[in-house]
């Protein structure tokens, strides 16, 4: 088992009736969080599921575009000082900061699938478009939000526009060409603690 101190590094919009509050970083702290990662181009679709009974918790999508590599985490809780939002989209996304997103999701109540695609760089950019024009997420919305994004991609047009985290995530594998990895760690089930220790470790 991994712990959270030997990390591995390596649109459907919502209703205007249910919308969430637009949140967002100083631009300036935005402009300078970016970072744009050498390639390949891909797509990382992140699903969170519980231990226990396998549901799917949680849906995000890593975005590595020729412009800049971002994380679209709709209605997500990871925060850090390192780490630059706007609406639901992390900016300074870079394989460090992306293995410590994975550490903070994996514990002793959930373990993390990530399936990535290699794509090209238009539609890579077009992801990252969509997703930062996309808007803030409700909570329970971020498998819909994050299948509405796919699904105007082209070659993932037949993604299911789903709920369902799980339900995503075996339609993404099914796709060709996609590679998936599984983390699983066992530390408490408290993200505070969690928060805590990475911004110990990043300082």
């Amino acid at each position: 088992m991994l712990t959270r101190r030997l990390v591995l590094l390596g649109g459907a919009a919502a209703l205007a009736s249910c919308s969430a509050p637009q949140t967002s970083s100083p631009p300036d702290l935005i402009a300078q969080r970016q970072f744009a990662g050498p390639g390949p181009r891909v797509l990382t679709l992140y699903t969170m599921r519980s231990i226990s009974n396998d549901s799917g918790a949680h849906t995000a999508l890593l975005i590595d575009a020729p412009s800049q590599r971002i994380m679209f985490d709709p209605a997500g809780s990871f925060r850090h000082s390192f780490v630059a939002e706007r609406n639901d989209v992390l900016f300074g996304m870079t394989p460090e900061v992306e293995a410590y997103y994975v550490s903070y999701h994996a514990r002793e109540t959930f373990y993390v699938i990530a399936q990535t695609i290699p794509v090209s760089d238009a539609v890579a950019e077009r992801a990252a478009t969509l997703a930062l024009t996309n808007g803030p997420v409700p909570q329970a919305f971020c498998a819909r939000a994050t299948s509405g994004i796919l699904r105007a991609l082209p070659g993932f047009e037949r993604l299911p526009s789903t709920f369902s985290p799980n339900r995503l995530s075996d339609a993404f594998g099914a796709l060709p060409g996609v590679t998936t990895r599984e983390w699983r760690e066992n530390d408490p089930d408290n993200k505070a603690l969690a928060l805590a220790e990475i911004e110990m470790q990043m300082r």
